[in-house]
């Protein structure tokens, strides 16, 4: 009887997370996260390269770091290289939150370069979390390839990246910010700015950047 009860709570769980209602794949998701069980894992991935809704998304995420590493990441190095750019972002986004160092050898160049903006946001964000110690100013050459990137979200990923790998970067930020782009000098004059006044805010650090760049300036002689 009981394992007949158990057989039926577990489909009725697996029923919720494909529900058409939101409100019950968050519940479903809930329930898995708070009573952890290693025959869920490889539906929450699942779901997670497919499921619409971001809070829905982020309890699937919770849900899976409530499961051990040796469980779920295997999983996640798999859907790190699926096709669907939402598989990896959402893959990469838990393999952050679950920190297991293991992980870091998927964390390519190809994925912090991807096509995709949210694949590559999340794959910065893994990075700056997974690496090893030692290798944080090859990171930081990596990523920097990526200055002038995308919209306001996006430049403000890569920063918010690239400072969490501290001092080390910035002979790579002094570098950026004599690049003949002018997007990329940008960018890297207002990391530089957030590195040294985090409180300065990204719009801010970076429309005074563009505002340096214009008039053709590094912005160090502006603070003689």
């Amino acid at each position: 009887m009981t394992k007949t009860r158990h057989d039926t709570n577990t489909l009725r769980t697996l029923q919720g997370l494909e529900d058409n209602r939101s409100s019950v794949r968050l519940r479903a998701a809930l329930a898995v996260g708070t009573s952890p069980d290693p025959r869920f894992v490889d539906t929450l991935i699942e779901r997670c390269a497919i499921e619409p809704d971001f809070h829905v998304r982020e309890m699937l995420t919770w849900a899976l770091t409530r499961h051990s590493a040796s469980t779920t990441v295997p999983g996640l190095l798999e859907a790190v290289r699926s096709e669907r750019a939402q598989a990896r972002s959402q893959a990469l986004h838990t393999l952050s939150k679950i920190g297991d160092r293991q992980a870091w050898p998927a964390i390519t160049r190809a994925l912090l370069s991807d096509a995709d903006d949210e694949v590559a946001r999340s794959a910065w964000r893994a990075a700056v979390v997974l690496v090893p110690e030692g290798e944080e100013r090859a990171l930081a050459a990596v990523l920097s390839a990526q200055f002038g990137r995308g919209e306001r979200e996006t430049q403000l990923s890569l920063s918010r990246a690239l400072i969490a790998l501290g001092e080390v970067i910035l002979p790579i930020l002094r570098a950026a910010t004599a690049d003949l782009d002018p997007r990329v000098r940008a960018h890297a004059m207002a990391t530089e700015r957030l590195l040294h006044d985090p409180d300065a805010g990204f719009e801010f650090a970076l429309e005074e950047a563009k505002r340096v760049v214009a008039l053709g300036t590094t912005g160090r002689e502006e603070r003689r």
